[in-house]
């Protein structure tokens, strides 16, 4: 086969290498195996709208063009990230032209389609449900949160996966075959070219054309890890800061931190990190963690990650970082108990959905002479009055409100104390009621 960087120099090797058949696409063998949806889509030969989600370069675009070859449609491409309703107009009225002219139907495709605002997506509507043209929307974000219900309901949503090391070696070994025959690499720069790809086709076909560049301006024949330190600058790992790859990654913190386990906790921050995520984003979940997971049963949780973050609002990066990675171990270590997070979510729901009751009167402040003869505060116990200052029997709830018992600590760490003195006071009350 010819080399492809002799019949179209200036075309990315991500392009060239684009599929033109469905069987030469790599991975998606759930969507496009033998009797599997969208392969089952192609056959049918019966274009219907989709949403296609999925993290970047696993074949999103490449399925949509595929698809317009196979039905003989007319493909219009639009990016929401440089398009408007303008754009949408436009492209619709050569959907029309199309259709006057050819009889051709016409194929939608929108790139990152959840940029779209809700008056956008809602242009594409009625166009949709008169069947002018076939919307395929690609996205990176979950399309329950990011494409508005009423064209979500009107199409099948297919979700890609990243592809594995396996699919990536496919493609590496095919790319080696088309377009860098002259060039060997040994196991490990194939390895590292592939875990640096992370999931990512067009990512590994980009890292493989610049050494190729690299190889060929060092007259090499051979790559090795070695040259290949030298070769590529600092690759992150896939990180879109907006995306599903990133809440997957502050979810697995979260959980490492609550699941008790520093290393998984630290390694999780290091990831974040790395990926470029916000350390003071990082920082505001970390305080989020303190009081859900920990609460009372360790209350230095909390003050440890403020002072982590103000820490690094003082140092910056990477010093600042530090105190980070020591308030995340400090909880991983530290009791954990969701108590707090439990009363606090059944308080407010009780309340949402209870009506206004009036305040006691005896818990009322009166501040002036009328209030006082309206018998605001009237037969209010003062509890420091009291013996071990607790106003035993008391009720400070509304008159006529259920009894509800919200916040029950558990037995580790300072809750247990907590507890301890709770069932104490329970105790006095049980005691002043039968008086």
């Amino acid at each position: 086969m010819s080399d492809l960087f002799a019949t179209k120099p200036h075309a990315p090797l991500a392009e060239l290498m684009r599929p033109r058949t469905l069987d030469e696409v790599v991975g998606q063998a759930d969507l496009l195996g033998p009797g599997k949806p969208l392969r089952l889509a192609f056959a049918s030969r019966t274009p219907h709208s989709m949403i296609l989600w999925g993290p970047p370069g696993v074949g999103k675009t490449t399925l949509a063009r595929l698809m317009a070859e196979a039905f003989d449609a007319e493909f219009i491409a639009l990016s929401a990230v440089f398009s408007g309703v303008k754009d949408i107009r436009e492209a619709v009225q050569r959907a029309e032209l199309t259709l006057a002219q050819s009889g051709r139907h016409t194929i939608l495709f929108v790139d990152e389609v959840h940029r779209f605002n809700k008056a956008q997506q809602d242009a594409f509507l009625p166009y949709v449900e008169q069947g002018l043209v076939t919307f395929i929307g690609a996205t990176t974000e979950n399309p329950s949160f990011e494409v508005i219900s009423a064209l979500l309901s009107r199409a099948a949503v297919y979700v890609l996966k990243s592809l594995s090391e396996e699919e990536l070696g496919q493609l590496f070994d095919r790319a080696r075959a088309q377009a860098f025959a002259d060039l060997e690499f040994d196991e490990a720069a194939r390895g590292r070219l592939i875990g640096l790809a992370d999931g990512d086709a067009r990512r590994l076909l980009n890292v493989l054309e610049i050494v190729h560049t690299a190889a060929a301006t060092s007259d090499r024949r051979v790559v090795d890890a070695d040259f290949l330190q030298g070769a590529l600058a600092k690759n992150l790992r896939r990180f879109d800061k907006g995306g599903d790859a990133f809440y997957d990654q502050i979810s697995a913190l979260h959980k490492s931190v609550r699941g008790s386990d520093p290393d998984a906790s630290l390694y999780w921050l290091l990831r974040m990190l790395d990926g470029g995520a916000d350390p003071l984003y990082l920082g505001r979940r970390i305080i989020r963690m303190a009081s859900e997971d920990i609460g009372l049963a360790d209350p230095r949780a909390l003050q440890i990650a403020l002072n982590a973050v103000e820490t690094y609002e003082r140092l910056g990066s990477p010093e600042g970082e530090l105190a980070l990675a020591e308030a995340v171990i400090f909880m991983a270590c530290a009791a954990k108990s969701n108590a707090v997070y439990v009363a606090y979510n059944s308080a407010r729901k009780f309340v949402s959905g209870d009506s206004s009751r009036e305040v006691p009167v005896h818990l009322r402040n009166a501040p002036t002479k009328l209030m006082k003869e309206l018998g605001y505060g009237h037969e209010y116990r003062y509890a420091h009055d009291e013996p071990e200052a607790y106003a035993a029997g008391e009720t400070y709830f509304p008159e006529g409100m259920p009894k509800v018992s919200w916040y029950k600590p558990t037995e580790r760490g300072l809750e247990a104390q907590i507890r301890e003195k709770l069932a104490h006071l329970r105790e006095l009350d049980r005691k002043n009621s039968k008086k």
